[in-house]
């Protein structure tokens, strides 16, 4: 037996590589990394590809080790060069973010160090770090300091969060949620339905809310709704509202909506993934007034901090009820139940095990200060209002509601034919072009094209050049 483990041992520390193999990979990472980033401003935004990756195939695992030269082409020529690049500053399609670099200098700490920030007893620093990055959210929301919330993969997880949290503290029993009524929007984000059915609440009633003529939430009509609900017999219990819907950047009447609530002791939780931290820019503060008064907030720093994706958080100002629904103790956890001075991110999230999440955002906060933050949003929402401002100028082009944050619509209404149908077409002709891309979405049976501007590179530049290739594409096409 000893033989054989000595065996063993040998092939195993292949996974420790020698000082020299490791400066190799890092030398060849670190050169393709460099390239990327210095030829960014140049590379397109949308790699048209009729195989789609399918190059990858040809790489799957297997016994023997691959050399690192060839596995970095691979990821170039069929995953980097295929499809969308998110990070380029002309990615103005469904709701960008960024890949900001020194994220991924502390994704690298975090994976080298392999710290579990899952419970304080293991790392108590990590935890100390996220949730002292938590309590400045929470601040910037205007919620107490005895608050709780979790870094989490995004704002899917971190509605579920708050939905499920929502469930327990409304003491809703499962004989109950036939005659549930949760409130929303069209418009809101298609997690939010996606988390309620994971929730157990697919038999609740969903209550549509008619919105204004900028799709926004009618607080008059929320709160009809909620009465005739209740005489009904129901059990109105959740509203939602958006701080920035995907569609085209809408913000809800907050304060109004805090009001129907606590009149009528609903849970009231706001989907601030894309708009949470415009809060940062002074002069969009009118529209975050009354989000203090939520129960619940969830924010996407891979959104609005230009953070890679799988960062968002959730926010909950009944801590005692997030506890509730999440913590459990196992025997063999047993050493971690000592009193902590900080709530360990497992107990309050369906997550056990987790990446150290906070290093990707506590270093470049730290690293560039806020101001730099602030200005690339304040930025943003310029050049959306520009973008809507400009195209309005070319002949035929039409828009939707003014930005409120960074996202605008359009289409052109060609003099016959079907406008879908060319603005789809349209649409295509600007992705295979893959200097700039879009997406598009549609509104009560309306073909629009979106503008979303958030990637943190994208600037004037890039907004010139977009309606430069309307304008030629328009008139290309002779009308």
């Amino acid at each position: 037996m000893i033989e054989r483990i000595k065996e063993l041992e040998k092939i195993s520390r292949l996974l420790s590589p020698s000082p020299e193999q490791k400066e190799n990979w890092n030398a060849q990472v670190l050169q393709y990394s460099a390239n990327f980033l210095k030829n960014i401003e140049q590379d397109k935004a949308y790699y048209h590809s009729e195989e789609k990756g399918k190059g990858i195939y040809k790489f799957d695992i297997s016994e023997e080790p691959t050399e690192i030269d060839s596995l970095i082409k691979a990821v170039e020529g069929n995953i980097d060069r295929v499809g969308i690049n998110p990070a380029s500053g002309g990615y103005l399609g469904y709701i960008p973010g960024g890949g900001i670099y020194p994220s991924a200098l502390g994704d690298y700490m975090a994976a080298v160090s392999n710290r579990y920030a899952g419970v304080f007893y293991a790392a108590p620093g990590a935890v100390r770090l996220e949730n002292m990055l938590l309590r400045w959210m929470c601040r910037l929301m205007g919620f107490p300091e005895n608050s709780a919330g979790n870094l989490t993969s995004g704002g899917s997880i971190a509605n579920l969060i708050a939905i499920v949290t929502a469930r327990e503290a409304q003491n809703l029993k499962a004989r109950d949620f036939e005659r549930a009524v949760i409130y929303l929007s069209e418009q809101a984000h298609h997690s939010i339905q996606k988390a309620i059915r994971i929730a157990g609440l697919s038999e609740a009633v969903l209550r549509y809310v008619p919105m204004d003529e900028n799709l926004k939430i009618s607080a008059n009509e929320l709160e009809k709704t909620i009465i005739d609900d209740r005489k009904k017999g129901l059990i109105p219990f959740f509203i939602i509202a958006s701080v920035g819907t995907t569609n085209t950047g809408a913000v809800d009447p907050i304060n109004d909506i805090a009001d129907i609530a606590e009149k009528y002791g609903l849970w009231f939780h706001i989907d601030a993934a894309y708009g949470g931290f415009f809060k940062l820019v002074p002069q969009m503060r009118d529209k975050f007034v009354g989000v203090e008064r939520a129960d619940s907030i969830i924010l996407d720093p891979h959104k609005s901090l230009f953070l890679p994706f799988g960062t968002g958080a959730v926010l909950i100002k009944q801590k005692e009820a997030l506890l509730e629904v999440h913590h459990y103790l196992a025997d063999y956890m047993q050493d971690t139940r000592a009193e902590n001075e900080e709530i360990s991110p497992a107990d309050i999230s369906p997550e056990l095990t987790k990446h150290f999440r906070g290093m990707r955002l506590w270093l470049p906060l730290k690293l560039f200060g806020l101001k730099p933050f602030r200005a690339a949003l304040e930025e943003k929402i310029y050049l959306a209002r520009y973008f809507h401002r400009e195209i309005q100028k070319i002949e035929g082009f039409e828009v939707g509601p003014a930005p409120q944050l960074s996202v605008s619509m359009f289409r052109y209404i060609p003099a016959k034919g079907d406008a879908n149908s060319f603005n789809k077409k349209l649409l295509e002709d600007i992705q295979k072009d893959g200097r700039i891309f879009l997406s598009s979405t549609s509104i009560n049976g309306v073909f629009w094209i979106r503008v979303a501007v958030l990637v943190y590179r994208a600037h004037l530049a890039q907004i010139q050049l977009l309606l430069e290739i309307l304008k030629r594409k328009k008139d290309s096409s002779g009308l």
